[in-house]
């Protein structure tokens, strides 16, 4: 399978960081692809997108500041198929591409996500005290993953305090 490509520029309000691709995002080329993965769900009934999106539309929402990547790009069933080698390569590449465009905020989709790329063995939701780039505020939210066993409304609401963050950070609220 080959691997799904980052959709990354300056500028951009939050860059969602998975663990890697799932078979399905690996054999379309788009992003929690999976139709098990609730992300698409969550992300509109949080408030961060306007309506309801596909996988398939990844690349449109860069036209509302919201990148894509992964810390390890290689698509796997689940994160237990990625190497620890993979693993310390992806956390130098991730913390390259952080450096390089600078979101505002890094939004880790799992708190095994974050711990990976943090080396940070414990981890709260939401807003972290300390970022690991400085000038780049690191958010954990829970996995979108179907196999999570978090209420669906849980999750949502972790998510609602990311985007209540952007609405007031731009100035909407």
């Amino acid at each position: 399978m080959k691997e799904v490509p980052d959709h990354l520029d300056h500028g951009l309000s939050v860059v969602f960081i998975g663990f890697n691709p799932s078979p399905k995002s690996g054999e379309t080329g788009h992003h929690y692809a999976n139709p098990r993965n609730n992300f698409w769900r969550i992300l509109y009934q949080s408030g961060l997108t306007p309506r309801l999106y596909e996988a398939a539309e990844d690349r449109d929402l860069l036209k509302l500041g919201y990148g894509f990547t992964n810390i390890v790009a290689r698509p796997t069933r689940g994160a237990e198929d990625i190497a620890r080698e993979e693993y310390k390569e992806g956390r130098l590449i991730l913390r390259s591409k952080l450096e390089e465009y600078r979101p505002k905020v890094a939004c880790f989709v799992g708190k095994g996500v974050y711990t990976e790329y943090s080396l940070r063995p414990r981890t709260e939701w939401g807003f972290q005290e300390n970022s690991v780039v400085d000038g780049v505020l690191d958010f954990v939210a829970p996995s979108s993953s179907g196999l999570v066993r978090m209420k669906m409304e849980e999750i949502v609401g972790i998510y609602r305090q990311l985007a209540l963050f952007l609405s007031v950070d731009q100035g909407t609220r």
